[in-house]
C-alpha cells in the first residue's frame, strides 16, 4: 500500500522552489495559486532567505502551494492518482494539501485558507513570548512527565523519540534547567507555541471561514493529526483541520495506522525529507521516497506503481459509505441493525481497539444500502461498514 504524505512548517528551506519553476506548466499553476494567495510565493520559495521563509504567514501558503502543484507533475492526470494511493496524511499545515489532494477541498480553498492560518497563527503567536523545543530520546514517559511538570504542552508527537514541547518562553526555560534524563534539547526557530492553547485565537478565526466552505468526501483515506483515525466525512476533515491550531499533532498515531494499514510505501512530497526520515525510524522494512527535485518524478512514479493500490473508497453519485476510523473490532448496534432508515448522526456501532473504544456515526443518515461487516468483524482503518442511499437523492 502507497501513502502520500505532506510535511509541515520547517520543511522549507531557502531556494527549494528553483528547479520546479523552471518547468512553465508547474510555473503557471504555481503563479495562479500565488495569485490566490495574494503573496509572491515564486520569490519566497527562490530567492528569499531562511529567516524570511521561516514566518508564519510565508511558510504555511508556500508549502500547501508547492505540495498541490508537484501533486499534478507527479500525477498529470489527477484521476489516475487514486488507482494508487491508499491513504493521505499530512503534518500539521500539511494537512490542508492533504485534504485538497483527496478532493475534500478545492486547491483555490486550500490556499485562502493557508493564508488566513498562517497571518492568524502570527497575530496569535504576537500575543505572548512562546516558542519550542525538540526533545530528542530519552524515556518517553520521563519526556512527558517532563514536559507537563513545566506546564508545557507536547505538541508535536513525533514517534519514538520525537517529541516537541511548547508553551511560553519562562516555561521553557525552566524545562531546560531541568531536562528529561538521556535526552537532548533543541530549541527550534520557529514564531511561537504552535498546536498549543496559545494558537485558539486563530481556531476561532479559522472556524469562522470554514463554516462558509464547501466540502466533499475524500476519494481516498484521510488520517488524521487529531488522534490517527481515518476519517471520510468532508465536513469532518475540515473541523479537524481548524482545531488542529490548537490541538496536539499525534504524528504517532498517524504512523500506527499507517502500519494497521500494512503500508509498504511512502512517498513524502516536496520539500521533502523529514516525515520519511521519521518513517525510516518508526516503520522498519517500509520503502520511503522524498521527493525533492523534479528530476525524481519519473522514479517517483515507478514507485507509487509498485506499492499503488486504490483504496477502495472512490465515491459514486448514489450512495454514501460509512468507513471505520480505526483498527478494531467492530460492534454493531442493535438498534441500527434493525432499521432500514438511519437519521443523520445515528450511531451505526463502535470499534474496539486496545487503546479505546470509538463511536462511528452515519454522518449524513439515508437508508440502509447493505452492510459490509458484521458484529464482531475485524475492521482495518477505512474498511467500508455500510453503505447508504441519501434521503431525496445525492
Amino acid at each position: 500500500m502507497l501513502v502520500i504524505v505532506a510535511p509541515g512548517q520547517g520543511a522549507q528551506t531557502p531556494g527549494f522552489l528553483q528547479p520546479w519553476l523552471e518547468d512553465p506548466t508547474f510555473a503557471s499553476r504555481f503563479d495562479w495559486l500565488s495569485t490566490v494567495a495574494g503573496i509572491d510565493l515564486a520569490h519566497y520559495g527562490t530567492e528569499a532567505d531562511a529567516d524570511t521563509i521561516r514566518q508564519t504567514e510565508i511558510a504555511q501558503p508556500l508549502l500547501v502551494a508547492t505540495g498541490l502543484v508537484a501533486a499534478l507533475e507527479l500525477f498529470p492526470h489527477p484521476a489516475d492518482a487514486f488507482d494508487q494511493i491508499g491513504a493521505v496524511a499530512g503534518h500539521s499545515v500539511g494537512e490542508i494539501a492533504a485534504a485538497a489532494g483527496a478532493r475534500v477541498i478545492t486547491a483555490e480553498q486550500a490556499m485562502v485558507l493557508v493564508r488566513e492560518r498562517g497571518n492568524a497563527m502570527a497575530r496569535a503567536a504576537a500575543v505572548t513570548p512562546t516558542g519550542m523545543t525538540a526533545v530528542l530520546g530519552g524515556d518517553r514517559d520521563e519526556v512527558l512527565a517532563a514536559i507537563d511538570k513545566q506546564g508545557l504542552t507536547a505538541a508535536n508527537d513525533n514517534g519514538p523519540g520525537q517529541i516537541v514541547a511548547a508553551g511560553t518562553l519562562e516555561q521553557l526555560a525552566a524545562f531546560a534547567d531541568e531536562p528529561p534524563t538521556k535526552a537532548r534539547l533543541m530549541p527550534l526557530s520557529v514564531a511561537g507555541a504552535f498546536h498549543t492553547r496559545h494558537m485558539e485565537p486563530a481556531v476561532g478565526h479559522l472556524a469562522g471561514l470554514a463554516r462558509s466552505v464547501s466540502t466533499h468526501d475524500p476519494r481516498t483515506r484521510v488520517i488524521s493529526n487529531r488522534d490517527g483515525q481515518v476519517i471520510h466525512d468532508g465536513r469532518d476533515v475540515l473541523a479537524r483541520i481548524v482545531g488542529q491550531i490548537a490541538s496536539p499533532v499525534r504524528w504517532d498515531l498517524c504512523l500506527e495506522t499507517m502500519e494497521d494499514l500494512g503500508v509498504t510505501g511512502i512517498l513524502e512530497m516536496p520539500p521533502a525529507g523529514t516525515l520519511t526520515g521519521i518513517a525510516k525510524r518508526a516503520l522498519k522494512g517500509v520503502e520511503t521516497f522524498a521527493l525533492k527535485t523534479p528530476d525524481q518524478l519519473d522514479d517517483a512514479r515507478a514507485f507509487c506503481a509498485k506499492h499503488g493500490e486504490a483504496s477502495g473508497m472512490n465515491t459514486t453519485p448514489t450512495w454514501r459509505m460509512v468507513v471505520s476510523p480505526a483498527k478494531g473490532t467492530f460492534h454493531i448496534s442493535a438498534e441500527a441493525e434493525a432499521l432500514e432508515v438511519l437519521s443523520a448522526g445515528a450511531p451505526i456501532g463502535e470499534v474496539a481497539s486496545l487503546r479505546d473504544r470509538t463511536t462511528i456515526t452515519a454522518a449524513h443518515g439515508g437508508e440502509i444500502v447493505e452492510w459490509l461487516v458484521h458484529d464482531g468483524d475485524l475492521v482495518s482503518p477505512g474498511q467500508p461498514l455500510l453503505r447508504l442511499h441519501p434521503e431525496g437523492g445525492y
